[in-house]
């Protein structure tokens, strides 16, 4: 493809006036906060928290996902009112900048962390996760703005596909920092606080890119806002009565979201207990998941757009059931590891597949709010699913296969919602929506 090729190929993708450094810093917010969830989450504070600051007790596993689900809790309640806010004010740069700053310090928190310090632990973990999430959230609502609505696919595989290397960026900075200390006799709660540094400062800076350059091109609604669990009930309610295809999608993240929770929060967990990975080993493994989310992310955007979501989601959502069997059955690393990689592809697909169809069915206008119910959505999912795994843990006094087995019920269930939604209606109700808030939007004033 040459250049003129490349350029066309890029205009029919996104929307009259987005320029290549606007798609770029949006890009870059995925890039800035991805760090977060590889390192915090997924890679080193997770395994050590549970190994170190509690000990190994057979209730530290419980202990770190019931501080996210606390964290995952809050954001249920709050942030459909935040979105509808940031709707009403344009105000949706303001309230990605204050998120991102609130997570970056308290991820710099983290380093004063402490073996037997867990009340401490758990209480910054879940500050730090609950800015993480709105800016998550905030960052999705503008998607809609950027891409046309036959490139959502695409330009939200683009987003995720970038955040992955800055993951890997964060992860192989760590890693790094990790085997030098570790060679030369350094201890994890000697090692970890100069890794959530460097995760804090990466997040900082990265972040600098979507706050110069990102645009607010959504006009302020002037919308009146209820109060919290006021336009939580209001919102759930008008996607059941003007948006069912909607509200079928929010039912369907919440379900595969889940199985996929449990696998972003625990993968270095289940790998570190039952496979017996050390520190360096789980650090690598992790990063080997990483390039496979972001080639899923990059090349799957595509396909999405071109064999419609429903079908995408679908393929996605088979590749995760598969790679539950395969690594409950894995007794060998090598066996493993193909479920690792596998897991990894299917991450990249299936968290770029919910974000375009969630703008394929948001109205114009409300864009922010019906981002945080997708958000409201994940977030159930990210206290049931591995809430739901630390609980069979616990009970089954340190099982972690079966309590990987269990996660296949999520993405069985995801598939049988998935059925029901039809995206054609779902945008013919969207597109009416928008032209009747457009008759409306004088009474609002």
């Amino acid at each position: 493809m040459n250049r003129s090729e490349r350029a066309g190929a890029f205009e029919n993708a996104v929307n009259p006036g987005v320029t290549r450094r606007e798609v770029w810093a949006w890009a870059m917010y995925d890039f800035a906060n991805s760090g977060y969830t590889t390192v915090v989450l997924t890679t080193v504070f997770n395994t050590y928290f549970v190994a170190v600051v509690a000990a190994g007790k057979s209730w530290g596993t419980l202990a770190f996902t019931a501080a996210l689900s606390v964290s995952y809790l809050a954001i249920m309640l709050t942030m459909p009112t935040l979105g509808a806010r940031a709707d009403a004010r344009a105000g949706k740069r303001r309230l990605l900048f204050t998120s991102t700053v609130a997570c970056v310090v308290a991820t710099a928190l983290l380093a004063l962390v402490k073996p037997g310090d867990i009340f401490y632990a758990l209480i910054v973990l879940a500050i730090s996760n609950y800015c993480y999430c709105i800016g998550e959230s905030v960052v999705a609502a503008f998607l809609p703005e950027i891409a046309k609505a036959q490139a959502l696919g695409r330009v939200s595989g683009w987003g995720w596909g970038f955040g992955y290397f800055g993951g890997m960026l964060a992860l192989g900075l760590s890693l790094l920092l990790v085997s030098r200390m570790s060679a030369a006799g350094a201890s994890a709660s000697q090692y970890v606080p100069y890794v959530m540094l460097l995760t804090a400062g990466l997040f900082a800076l990265a972040a600098l890119a979507p706050f110069f350059f990102l645009r607010e091109r959504s006009a302020p609604s002037h919308k009146p806002v209820e109060g919290l669990l006021g336009r939580l009930w209001a919102a759930w309610r008008e996607t059941s009565r003007s948006f069912p295809d909607f509200r079928l999608l929010l039912l369907c993240g919440a379900c595969y979201q889940a199985g996929v929770a449990v696998v972003i929060t625990l993968a270095a967990v289940y790998a570190t207990e039952v496979m017996g990975f050390t520190m360096t080993q789980t650090m690598v493994l992790v990063f080997t998941v990483n390039i496979a989310a972001a080639v899923g992310a990059l090349l799957f955007g595509h396909v999405q757009d071109r064999i419609g979501h429903k079908r995408a989601l679908a393929v996605t959502l088979w590749g995760w059931l598969a790679m539950v069997v395969i690594a409950y059955l894995a007794v060998d690393i090598q066996v493993f590891w193909v479920a690792a990689t596998l897991a990894g592809l299917c991450m990249g697909t299936s968290q770029s597949a919910g974000r375009a169809m969630a703008g394929a069915l948001a109205p114009p206008g409300r864009l922010a709010e019906f981002y945080s119910l997708w958000t409201f959505a994940i977030q159930l999912a990210a206290v049931v699913g591995p809430l739901s795994y630390g609980l069979i843990t616990w009970i089954t006094v340190g099982n972690h296969r079966m309590a990987l087995l269990s996660t296949g019920v999520f993405f069985v269930a995801g598939l049988l919602v998935l059925l029901r939604v039809d995206f054609v209606r779902g945008m013919a109700m969207r597109d009416a929506a928008a032209e009747c808030a457009v008759s409306q939007v004088g009474g609002w004033r």
